[in-house]
């Protein structure tokens, strides 16, 4: 058994702006776990505002590989959080090992875990811009990506008019393709601006409002849910499992990240327990490539919701192997999750 490391810097073709700050290119970690002439590959990518660098990760798991460990993704799972390893360094390996486990068993991904190959359709992300810019790129993503879904970044620093301007740009630019439209505040409203622009967005034909308020906030969602005018989904408030029950009162969904929750294992255990208490599931991304990514989509069976696109704005993405289809990110029929590394 080897396990490799390698570090690229991935630049973004639209820097991304969200209410916590802007990312222009993100170096992520690449992680390739070689097991009787099977490689499974991974992939760390670092979330805005957060110490999760690449260069950690790598420190972290060259360590934590050192002192042997299982190739069981579970186990192996267990041993990391043990470890305090950052959750994204987990997600490669987890997500390594998962990739690993099905090559070996000679199936795609989506199909190890029991799922079928279509899933909804996935968003799309527009950053938080002055409406100028707005109008410019909303109709070349949507062109370029096919996408069916728009989310919109909300919960800008300039405050709640420039929310509104930025909205109502988004919201011209992208009426010629039909969009339905999504918000993602990132915890940038006040529990009083949530109410108002909740109840605006209505009036806009708006799909759901992901997070609108900050994490470490969320006794502000009681009120926020008792006279909610959309659906609710917490995104940063839901890291693990555990998290889920806490919430499950003043939230209609839940948005897991494989960089937030530490990769597949605890993925399939948020889903169980938001179903468990009827929530909406959401997966989501932060800066991923192709390869996580495709781990993401091999999942893509299991969720309301879908906002799979990191992969889409990077000029250019250093792997293949998630296309987008008919709006959908859909699975290799390959052993494994289906991303290769472009070189």
């Amino acid at each position: 058994m080897k396990v490799t490391y390698k570090i690229s810097t991935l630049p973004k073709l639209y820097p991304l702006a969200i209410s916590r700050g802007t990312m222009a290119a993100s170096d992520n970690l690449f992680v390739s776990v070689e097991d009787e002439g099977l490689v499974g590959l991974g992939e760390h990518a670092p979330a805005t505002g957060k110490a999760w660098t690449a260069e950690r990760a790598h420190q972290q798991l060259s360590e934590f590989c050192s002192a042997g460990f299982s190739l069981e993704p579970e186990e192996a799972w267990e041993a990391m959080r043990a470890a305090d390893v950052d959750p994204p360094a987990m997600a490669a390996l987890d997500v390594a090992l998962w990739d690993l486990r099905a090559k070996k068993a000679g199936k795609p991904l989506y199909q190890l875990l029991g799922l079928e190959k279509w899933s909804v359709p996935t968003s799309v992300t527009i950053g938080i811009n002055p409406p100028s810019v707005t109008l410019e790129r909303v109709p070349d993503i949507l062109r370029r990506t096919g996408a069916k879904c728009l989310k919109i970044k909300l919960g800008s620093p300039e405050g709640r008019a420039h929310d509104k301007e930025h909205f109502l740009a988004a919201k011209e630019a992208s009426a010629p393709f039909g969009s339905i439209l999504r918000v993602d505040a990132n915890g940038g409203w006040t529990v009083e601006e949530a109410v108002e622009m909740i109840g605006w967005l209505k009036t806009q034909g708006v799909d759901y409002v992901e997070q609108p308020l900050v994490e470490g906030g969320e006794a502000g969602l009681t009120t926020l849910f008792s006279s909610r005018e959309l659906p609710i989904f917490i995104d940063e408030s839901c890291r693990w499992a555990s998290d889920v029950e806490k919430w499950a009162d003043r939230v209609d969904g839940v948005n897991l990240k494989l960089m937030k929750c530490g990769g597949i294992t605890e993925a399939l255990r948020i889903v169980a327990e938001a179903r468990k208490h009827n929530l909406k599931t959401m997966i989501g991304c932060m800066s991923e490539s192709s390869v996580a990514i495709a781990a993401g989509a091999a999942m893509g069976a299991m969720f309301d919701h879908i906002d799979l696109d990191s992969h889409l704005n990077l000029n250019p993405d250093p792997a293949s192997g998630a296309p987008i289809i008919d709006g959908v990110i859909v699975p290799l029929d390959v052993p494994g999750h289906g991303a290769t590394l472009n070189d």
